[in-house]
C-alpha cells in the first residue's frame, strides 16, 4: 500500500539547521530512513518536500481523491496555515501529523498546531522516528 509522506517548508535544508533541534540527518537520509521503515512495514512511501503551501495542498487533494493515508510534517505551516488544514481534512484516510522536534517543548508560539484537531494523531518530538512511529501506527490503524 502506497504513504503519501509530506514535509514542508525548510526540511529539505535539516543539514544546515539547528542541529540541537532538528539533529544532524540530512533531508536525503532522512528520505532514505523514512522509505526504508515503510518499506519494512509493507508500504511504499511516497516521500516529498516543498516550501509551498500550494504545492502541499495540491498533494493533499490528491491523496483525498486516491483515498492514500498521509503523515505529514508541516513544519512552520502547522502553525497558521489554515488552507493545508482545510485540504488537510479532506483526507479520509488515516492523516497522521508528525514532528522532529517536539513543538510544546519549544517557542510558544509553536504551541499551536491548526492540524492536530483533524488529524488521525500526532506525534513529535522523536527525530526521525517519528516517522517511524507514525508508520508502525497507521499499519495498525489499516489492520482495524
Amino acid at each position: 500500500m502506497k504513504v503519501l509522506v509530506i514535509n514542508g517548508p525548510n526540511l529539505s535544508r535539516l543539514d544546515i539547521r539547528d542541529s540541537s533541534i532538528y539533529g544532524d540527518l540530512s533531508y536525503p537520509a532522512l528520505v532514505e530512513f523514512v522509505t526504508q521503515a515503510a518499506t519494512d512495514l509493507g508500504f511504499e512511501a511516497d516521500v516529498r518536500q516543498s516550501d509551498q503551501e500550494s504545492e502541499i495542498i495540491g498533494w493533499l487533494h490528491q491523496a483525498a481523491d486516491s483515498k492514500t493515508p498521509v503523515i505529514i510534517n508541516p513544519a512552520a505551516f502547522t502553525h497558521y496555515s489554515y488552507a493545508i488544514r482545510d485540504a488537510a481534512e479532506l483526507v479520509k484516510a488515516p492523516l497522521i501529523e508528525v514532528h522532529l522536534s517536539n513543538p510544546l517543548a519549544r517557542e510558544e508560539f509553536r504551541h499551536t498546531s491548526v492540524i492536530s484537531g483533524i488529524a488521525t494523531g500526532t506525534i513529535g518530538g522523536f527525530g526521525p522516528d517519528s516517522y517511524a512511529l507514525a508508520l508502525k501506527a497507521l499499519a495498525t490503524l489499516l489492520k482495524k
